[in-house]
């Protein structure tokens, strides 16, 4: 697969630069390394992923407005991310296995997430957010970059028993200045582990631009670990599941890991305890609006005449559904008492925990009739 290694001098020339199937006005243009990757996706399969991100749209615009009203302590949103994480995502065999970040909300609601899945682990109950054996993914990891490293040892465990799966890791451009990123590619290619890394390359690591880390294609850099790259429209949803087949038929035949850079950009904030207004240019905000992801493949679908506004009106319906589900589920939520973080933490009597369970007990006591 061949990418592009011009220098960037904006984010919008950053996106023109990158491989795509639809335009931001929607046409459907002809790629000879992507097309032969999606040559059996009909209208019946757009619609499902137009449909897949409008509903992941809504549950970001839930989880903020959960956040904001105090039911969640944070929430990491993913508003024009939705094309890199569905498109990727619905490539995947239900035997991979994906070690995501924090933002990879579409990707868990493509693995099969349940309304609570969502908030769970925002909110800071007790348990992982969902079942990783069950969904095949690994629970959200929030210091930057480790997943990668997790995902190279699980590929490594993959090529030892021969298994037919993959692993597949996500992160942000930021995550590509730590050095576990860099450490797990080293290890895959010296290995040709079995594993796709995913890039999401959505222009800011909290308040930091990307041309200040890489000024040059973040995908540029695979290639000197040994391991090919493909740099790709991140808003362009087709796109997306063209690059994620290339990279899975390569792993999954032997030849070791293949590296996504999606180029696309962070609508909102970093997370919902980040400000963007401080440092963000709102020309470039509006400037990206006109590339969205959703609104792309909408109208490459009414131009077809494979969209109307009846159906438009049963995806928003659907979307509406999973937020009120969503709403119930984290308000349903049942906190333990305070103490039970003590529990379980030995299987034996300990006489330290014993000695800071009622440290904290006195500490809580404290606050009755303040």
């Amino acid at each position: 697969m061949s990418m592009q290694t011009t220098p960037i001098a904006d984010t919008t020339q950053d996106l023109e630069l990158s491989e795509r199937l639809l335009a931001p006005d929607g046409t459907r243009q002809k790629n000879p390394e992507l097309d032969p990757f999606v040559a059996d996706v009909d209208a019946a399969q757009l619609r499902a992923l137009h449909r897949d991100m409008v509903i992941l749209r809504r549950i970001d615009a839930e989880g903020i407005a959960l956040q904001r009203q105090g039911q969640l302590g944070l929430w990491a949103p993913c508003n024009g991310q939705e094309a890199a994480q569905i498109g990727t995502a619905r490539a995947l065999d239900p035997i991979d296995f994906v070690f995501p970040s924090y933002r990879e909300t579409g990707v868990i609601y493509a693995r099969g997430a349940q309304p609570g899945d969502f908030v769970r682990v925002w909110r800071g109950e007790e348990g992982a957010p969902f079942d990783p054996i069950e969904m095949r993914i690994a629970p959200l990891q929030i210091i930057i970059g480790a997943q990668t490293l997790h995902a190279v040892g699980y590929a490594m465990g993959i090529k030892h028993e021969k298994a037919p799966e993959v692993a597949v890791t996500y992160f942000g451009d930021g995550a590509t200045s730590q050095g576990d990123v860099n450490e797990a590619m080293v290890f895959a290619a010296s290995y040709q582990a079995p594993v796709v890394f995913v890039c999401q390359n959505n222009h800011w690591a909290i308040s930091e631009p990307v041309a200040v880390q890489s000024q040059y294609p973040i995908a540029g850099r695979a290639p000197g670990f040994g391991i090919p790259s493909l740099r790709v429209d991140g808003n362009d949803v087709l796109a997306c599941m063209a690059a994620m087949r290339w990279a899975l038929a390569h792993a999954r035949a032997g030849k070791g890991p293949a590296f996504i850079e999606a180029v696309t950009y962070r609508m909102g904030p970093h997370t919902t305890s980040d400000d963007p207004t401080r440092y963000r240019d709102p020309a470039e905000l509006e400037a990206w609006r006109t590339r969205d992801p959703i609104a792309r493949l909408e109208a490459h679908l009414r131009a077809a005449g494979e969209l109307d506004d009846e159906q438009m009106a049963a995806v928003q319906a659907d979307a509406d559904v999973m937020a009120r589900e969503m709403r119930a589920a984290c308000l349903g939520l049942v906190t333990r008492e305070p103490l039970a973080v003590f529990d379980n933490v030995y299987a034996e009597p300990h006489c330290g925990i014993d000695r800071q369970r009622d440290e904290y007990a006195a500490y809580i006591s404290s606050f009755e009739g303040a």
